[in-house]
C-alpha cells in the first residue's frame, strides 16, 4: 500500500485473493479470515491478502453473503464524491459511444459492470427509473441521484423525475426495505403527476410505466435482438410468445411481417400490447391472446396454425442453481413445440435472461429439443444483451443474455 490507511480491513482466503486478482469484484463471508473490530454496515473497507498485501477496497454489506464489493483496487483512492462523480461520468460516456442517437431510452448504470456495484439505472426520456441493490449504496443514494442529475444536466438532459424501483425481494437480503415511490429532492422540480412516459424504440412508440411496469419499466437489454428478429419477419406469419407489452410482435410487424399474433398469460400485458399496437398504426396487421405459452402451444401444432416464424422471449424460469434442472425442462418443452409446430425453412428465435441458464447449458437444451422434434437447427444468428448492459468479461454474473435466431432444417 502507498499511504497510510483509514478504512477498516478484512483478510480474506487464497481463493478470495485469486479471484480478486482476476478481477472479479466480490468477497464472499465464508471468505473473511480475519475482520477488524467494530465494521459498520455500508462503510468502505481494505481487502488484504492472506499475507496483508492490499487487494482493493469496497462497500461492506453485513447482512449479505457478498459481505464486500470492490470499487477499486487504487489503493491511493479516497472514495469521496469525486470518485463516484467520475464512474457516473464514465458510464454516461460509454453509453454515448456504443448507443448514439438511442441513449434517451438506454440502461446509464448497470451495476458491477459499470465499478457501481449494488446500483441501476434506466434512463426514459427525462426520466430516470432507478434500482438501489446493496446498502453501501442505499447510503449513498442522495449524493449519487444529484451526481448524476448534475451530469446529466451538463449533457443537456434536464431530468422531470427519478422514479425509485426497489420493490424488489433482492433488497431483504441487503437488510433494505422494499418500496418504490418518485424520489424527492431540491436539486429535481415536482415529481411528475403519472408515472407514465413515451419512448422511441427501432421507430416504434411505447408507453412505459416506470412505476407499474415490470422491472424498472421496460426490457430495454432486448433493443437490439428485437431488430434482429423483425429483419427475418418480412411476410411472416408471426407468434410472439411472452409478449409482454409486444415489443418483439412490433417490431416483427414494423418490419413487414404478414400477419402477427402476440401471447401473453397477462391480460394488462396483453391490453398494453394491444394498445401499443394501435399506437403505432399496427393493428391491422396484428391479433392478440391471453393464454398460457405451454398449453398454447401444442393447441396450435395440432390446429396447424401456419406459423413459419416463432419468437420465444420467455421470462427467466431460474433464479438459483437450485431450480436449474426444472427451468431446463421448462425451456425445452416451449422449443421442443415451437420446433414441432414450424415447418422445414421456418425460422425460430429464442432466448433466455437467466445468468444460471448458461449458454452452455442452452445450447445443449436446444439441441436435445430439436433432436426430440426431428429437426436440425441452421444458426442464423448468435446474440447478448445491448451493449448498455455491458458485460465485464471476468464476472460472468454481468453475462445472462442468450439469443439465438435459427431456421428450422
Amino acid at each position: 500500500m502507498k499511504q497510510q490507511r483509514s478504512f477498516p480491513a478484512f483478510k480474506v482466503s487464497k481463493r478470495c485473493e485469486n479471484r480478486l486478482k482476476g478481477g472479479h469484484p466480490w468477497v464472499y463471508d465464508n471468505e473473511i479470515e480475519v475482520s477488524d473490530e467494530g465494521v459498520e454496515n455500508g462503510c468502505i473497507a481494505d481487502v488484504l491478502s492472506p499475507k496483508g498485501s492490499y487487494l482493493g477496497s469496497g462497500l461492506v454489506s453485513l447482512n449479505s453473503k457478498i459481505r464486500v464489493r470492490i470499487l477499486s483496487d487504487n489503493a491511493n483512492e479516497t472514495f469521496g464524491e469525486s470518485f463516484f462523480r467520475r464512474r457516473i461520468r464514465y458510464a454516461l460516456d460509454h453509453r454515448k459511444t456504443v448507443m448514439g442517437d438511442d441513449i434517451s431510452a438506454c440502461r446509464l448504470v448497470h451495476g458491477e459492470s459499470d465499478g457501481l456495484p449494488g446500483l441501476t439505472v434506466d434512463r426514459y426520456n427525462d426520466i430516470l427509473s432507478v434500482q438501489v441493490l446493496s446498502y453501501g449504496m442505499e447510503q449513498r443514494k442522495d449524493m449519487l441521484y444529484r451526481l448524476l442529475t448534475e451530469e446529466l444536466a451538463a449533457d443537456g438532459v434536464a431530468l422531470r423525475g427519478i422514479m425509485e424501483r426497489n420493490d424488489v425481494a433482492i433488497r431483504e437480503l441487503e437488510g433494505l426495505e422494499q418500496g418504490k415511490g418518485w424520489y424527492k429532492a431540491d436539486f429535481l422540480p415536482t415529481a411528475p403527476e403519472s408515472p407514465v412516459t413515451e419512448i422511441i424504440e427501432n421507430g416504434i412508440i411505447y408507453k412505459v410505466d416506470v412505476e407499474n411496469g415490470q422491472k424498472t419499466g421496460f426490457f430495454l437489454d432486448q433493443k437490439y435482438n428485437r431488430l434482429a428478429a423483425a429483419k427475418l419477419a418480412k411476410g411472416k406469419k408471426v407468434l410472439d410468445c411472452f409478449t409482454h407489452t409486444g415489443s418483439f410482435a412490433l417490431n416483427a410487424a414494423f418490419g413487414g411481417a404478414a400477419h402477427v399474433t402476440a401471447v401473453d398469460v397477462s391480460q394488462f400485458a396483453v391490453d398494453t400490447a394491444k394498445a401499443n399496437a394501435e399506437r403505432n398504426g399496427l393493428s391491422d396487421k396484428m391479433d392478440f391472446i391471453c393464454a398460457d405459452v405451454f398449453d398454447l402451444l401444442p393447441k396450435l401444432t395440432e390446429e396447424k396454425a401456419g406459423y413459419d416464424f416463432v419468437i420465444l422471449d420467455p421470462p427467466a424460469f431460474t433464479k438459483s442453481r437450485k431450480t436449474v434442472n426444472s427451468a431446463e425442462r421448462g425451456y425445452k418443452e416451449i422449443n421442443y413445440r415451437a420446433m414441432k409446430m414450424l415447418p422445414r425453412g421456418g425460422y425460430l428465435a429464442t432466448c433466455s435472461c437467466s445468468h444460471f441458464m448458461t449458454n452452455e447449458l442452452f445450447v445443449k437444451m436446444l439441441m436435445s429439443a430439436a433432436h426430440d422434434a426431428g429437426v436440425q437447427l441452421k444458426l442464423v444468428e448468435a446474440r447478448q444483451q445491448a451493449p448498455d448492459h455491458p458485460i465485464l468479461m471476468n464476472v460472468p454474473e454481468t453475462d445472462y443474455l442468450k439469443f439465438y435466431l435459427f431456421q428450422v432444417v
